[in-house]
């Protein structure tokens, strides 16, 4: 049975983006944060708030974290659809439950 590196795998897998273009921080300075979000009666997010001002409905901003322009969110697919949620990086105050309201 073949050894596999796992270390070396997932090592190689995290730094793909980095190592692929080589300009990587450009690439990043080019995605927005979400610095507020606006939510329904039942608590749901139904809108999100960039650093820059603008303000998009959930299905808008669900189309630019696919294509990779917003950064620290993820897109899942749960429930039957995708849905948008925050990136797991442990600090509850950049979680998209607990941003502002606007």
């Amino acid at each position: 049975m073949e050894q596999k590196d796992f270390e070396k795998i997932y090592d190689d897998y995290v730094n793909q983006n980095s190592n692929s273009n080589g300009n990587e921080h450009e690439q990043q300075s080019e995605k927005e944060d979400i610095v507020a979000v606006r939510k329904n009666e039942d608590g749901d997010i139904i809108a999100f708030k960039t650093k820059s001002g603008r303000e998009l409905d959930y299905v808008t901003a669900l189309e630019e974290a696919k294509a990779g322009k917003i950064s620290h969110i993820d897109v899942f697919h749960k429930y039957g659809r995708d849905i948008i949620r925050s990136e797991p990086d442990g600090i509850e105050e950049n979680n998209l439950d607990n941003l502002p309201l606007f």
